[in-house]
């Protein structure tokens, strides 16, 4: 049976940076995979004065990183179209369906249909407005939506939002990409639960001491500085990937592995989050925006960001989850641009024996040296490597008795890795397949914003003190202090 996916892309921004970075090459390799070949076309629009030769010269640059033969990248190339195109007018609409049927009956696309809207947010209602209103969607096909986040500043201009969306698509067709969720060990970490009962049995209250998320940059704002100067970390990064990746370390088992069955589970384990009232927000969460380094600017004098910027270059938090799985077990999350590294990890730890029988002799001789037995902790490394991390303990080496931490690694080869799918190419698979099990559906997007938005609201209405940590660090102290508070502390330090 031929694996082949047949469909018209419409992508509404196709001269913009994301569709040059991740969207080109992602299709391509879908093409050299076989997944798409002849029966697929793709039309790119944008207010450029473009011509289709033109366009598949960017096409073709877009892939020189993958180091293609030129003659597949012309074969593939041959697929594009472009339209300049104005979003708010409706007879640039109608020159859009002209075309799109005719690309149907020339490749054979059964009225198949994504539109991917690769554009600023506040342009999404205008265009599904108008793909209504001139009947670009078919009868005889499928027609899906594929939306990049932000979904919304808030949970009101998100509802705005969703609401302009399902005036046009159902929400079984609207795919609201989180790239964090097409990531290999993200995807991993509900085979690592459910496939495996010695984890699942020990994935409670009373096996886990808490957990850790950490995502951390190591370059600053760059060239999105307008876009996060508005937004911050906690919008940028808490609200939808660290709080997607808390849904599937804290869900309960979904009855079978399908779209609906996740998204029932992710939505309990999302509406569990015990609300912060106000006051608590600044015991609870920590913000930071980075100062100058030795070859760093300070975030105020980066360029396009205001001498007096008040946004959140950082967040670290608590969480807490009420529900009979995880209730007293903290979930610390952190994130930050210009931090010692580039990494994303989440550290699992479990909580020490109650007995630590091997201190038993030090103990009577009112030995000062007795060590207590380090926890065990179950790391899972996102990226750049990929693999997992036990640390238990074992015997030291020699005479005695002394216990010493060992550590389990396994971590997915360099081979592999490299044929492994990139997130937005695993994504775009799934769109074509109909299956949204790694999007986000509306209902996770409000519950997220409500928790967030109690956190923004007490920012804003309080002056934080800024810049409060260094370029090349973790954060500002008081993230290590949020830890130190309940007798924790961070498991990756620099």
């Amino acid at each position: 049976m031929s694996n082949e996916k047949i469909a018209l892309f419409t992508i509404f921004g196709g001269t913009g940076d994301l569709a040059q970075r991740k969207l080109y090459p992602s299709l391509f390799k879908l093409y050299q995979k076989g997944y798409l070949k002849d029966h697929f076309a793709v039309i790119g629009t944008a207010r450029r004065p473009w011509t289709d030769d033109h366009y598949h010269e960017v096409i073709s640059d877009s892939l020189a990183d993958l180091n293609a033969d030129q003659e597949t990248v012309t074969q593939f190339a041959s697929h594009f179209y472009y339209q300049s195109h104005d979003v708010t007018d409706a007879e640039h609409y109608r020159t859009l369906k002209k075309l799109s049927e005719k690309l149907d009956a020339q490749y054979g696309l059964q009225g198949n249909r994504i539109f991917y809207l690769a554009m600023a947010p506040n342009f999404f209602g205008t265009i599904a407005q108008h793909l209504r209103s001139e009947n670009i969607l078919t009868d005889n096909g499928f027609n899906r939506v594929i939306i990049e986040k932000p979904f919304g500043h808030d949970y009101e201009s998100a509802k705005e939002l969703n609401d302009q969306l399902t005036a046009t698509f159902n929400e079984n067709q609207i795919y609201r990409i989180d790239h964090y969720l097409g990531k290999e060990m993200i995807q991993n970490i509900t085979a690592i639960r459910f496939g495996n009962n010695i984890w699942e049995s020990l994935w409670n209250n009373r096996y886990i001491d808490n957990v850790q998320i950490t995502l951390s940059e190591k370059l600053g704002v760059e060239e999105r500085a307008v876009y996060y100067d508005n937004s911050g970390a906690l919008r940028d990064m808490v609200q939808n990937h660290i709080l997607q990746i808390l849904s599937l370390l804290t869900m309960d088992q979904p009855v079978e592995f399908t779209e609906n069955d996740i998204d029932v589970e992710k939505v309990k384990a999302l509406r569990s989050l015990r609300p912060l009232k106000p006051e608590e927000v600044a015991t609870n969460f920590v913000r930071g925006q980075y100062g100058a380094g030795d070859d760093a600017k300070a975030y105020r004098d980066e360029d396009k960001i205001s001498s007096d910027s008040n946004t959140d270059t950082f967040v670290a938090g608590k969480v807490m989850i009420d529900n009979y799985r995880w209730s007293g077990v903290p979930f610390y999350i952190r994130t930050g641009k210009r931090l010692a590294d580039k990494f994303t990890r989440i550290d699992v730890v479990f909580k020490r024996p109650v007995v630590n029988i091997f201190n038993y002799e030090d103990v009577r001789a009112n030995d000062d040296a007795a060590t207590s037995l380090d926890p065990n902790i179950l790391t899972i490394n996102v990226e750049p490597t990929e693999g997992f991390e036990l640390r238990m303990n074992a015997k030291a080496i020699g005479q005695g008795f002394a216990t010493t931490p060992v550590k389990l690694n396994y971590s997915h080869d360099a081979e592999a890795t490299a044929g492994s799918p990139e997130a937005y190419e695993r994504l775009l698979h799934d769109a074509l397949n109909g299956d949204a099990t790694n999007f986000t559906h509306w209902q996770e997007v409000a519950d997220s914003w409500k928790f967030v938005d109690v956190i923004q609201k007490y920012w804003d209405e309080h002056q934080p003190e800024f810049p409060n940590y260094r370029p090349g660090t973790m954060g500002p102290d008081a993230a290590d202090e949020l830890l130190r508070q309940d007798g924790h502390r961070w498991v990756y330090r620099n």
